[in-house]
């Protein structure tokens, strides 16, 4: 099973990821650390899109079945889903959650380092930008529209559920879906 998982940022999209492939003993891949380059403070330096395409590809290839996770648009990537899973929490919500996530990650550097603290503020405009559709790049407009793209299933989670919930829908879509598949083959084969 191939899936993807996405949403905004601080939607939950890492957690369950994490939560699901360990459940289902199956490796996780973090789109963050394809996309960017190691860097101190992190996030801050875009690795080349052929270079990260091909470190993507290159190791899912190794698996036959794994979890991506985090926004793909417009990475062009030659990888066939059999899941996409797209979640969505209210705005307030995912807004909170960050701002505590950036503290925890950070600490008071983001407060009283002048240079971080911009960061900070430019990362926070950016994410507040995601449901009005004003911000550059990954926005719901930009994810709905890409999902209606997709060719495999898709499952939409919107509301703030449990990553135990989350996980038990996805169980829930991969086994109808399995069932399904297995309606649709001739017995033997």
């Amino acid at each position: 099973m191939k899936l993807h998982i996405l949403g905004a940022s601080c939607s939950g999209v890492t957690t369950l990821g994490k939560a699901l492939a360990n459940y289902l003993n199956i490796p996780y891949f973090d789109s963050d650390a394809y996309f960017w380059e190691k860097t101190n403070p992190p996030f801050t330096t875009k690795r080349n899109p052929a270079v990260r395409n091909q470190m993507l590809e290159t190791d899912s290839l190794k698996y036959d079945s794994w979890i991506i996770g985090g926004s793909l648009l417009k990475w062009d990537l030659a990888i066939a889903f059999d899941l996409i899973v797209f979640l969505y929490i209210p705005h307030q919500l995912r807004m909170e959650r960050l701002r505590k996530r950036e503290l925890e990650r950070y600490g008071d550097i983001i407060f009283t380092d002048p240079t971080r603290n911009q960061q900070y503020n430019d990362f926070l405009n950016w994410a507040e930008g995601y449901d009005n559709n004003t911000t550059q790049g990954r926005t719901l407009a930009a994810h709905e529209n890409w999902l209606a793209q997709q060719t495999c299933p898709v499952l939409e989670i919107r509301g703030d559920y449990s990553v135990e919930e989350r996980v038990e829908m996805i169980l829930e879509k991969i086994t109808s879906q399995k069932s399904a598949s297995d309606a649709r083959s001739p017995i033997g084969l």
